[in-house]
């Protein structure tokens, strides 16, 4: 990880939540790089939430967990990372899914793949209209995923996404 790469993504688009995702690297390689990068998003008034670890995210006493279908449950992660925590949880394509996580006290959910993705090909695939018929239902914000580009990240925020995830557009676009 090159956390000066990371500053410059941070600074030069303004990024308001950053998300570590680390899930191939051994336990202390995720401790060391959750800690830089916390520091990081101290110092540039970023949020900053852990990828499914909730024992991690608690560890460092991250600003929150984000959730896909097999991390626990947000019980759980209430009870371990306190009141104030932000929860977010995958719904995929699952309108359902989210009413649940709302009713049980997710701060936000997300949907996606929106489009096709390199970060994770296999991932399922949402429809913009299933964004439309959420938005209508739920009360929390909405967070869309999967190939969002600067190409179409408007046309997603222009549907009902209160916020988008990025990845390669964003380190791609650094100078």
């Amino acid at each position: 990880m090159d956390i000066d790469i990371v500053e410059k993504v941070i600074v030069q688009h303004n990024i308001n939540i950053l998300q570590y995702r680390h899930k191939t690297a051994d336990a202390q390689t995720q401790l060391n790089e959750s800690i830089q990068l916390q520091q990081l998003c101290l110092k540039h008034h970023t949020l900053f939430i852990i990828n499914d670890g909730i024992n991690l995210a608690k560890e460092i006493s991250a600003d929150g967990i984000h959730l896909g279908k097999d991390d626990g449950s947000i019980q759980q992660a209430r009870e371990q990372l306190g009141v104030n925590a932000i929860i977010g949880v995958s719904c995929y394509n699952d309108i359902n899914l989210a009413q649940h996580a709302q009713s049980q006290g997710a701060n936000y959910v997300a949907f996606g793949a929106l489009f096709p993705s390199t970060t994770k090909p296999d991932a399922p695939r949402c429809t913009l209209n299933i964004i439309i018929q959420a938005k209508e239902i739920l009360n929390i914000p909405i967070v869309g995923v999967g190939g969002i580009s600067f190409n179409n990240q408007q046309q997603v925020l222009s549907i009902g996404c209160d916020a988008v995830a990025m990845i390669n557009q964003l380190f791609q676009s650094v100078d």
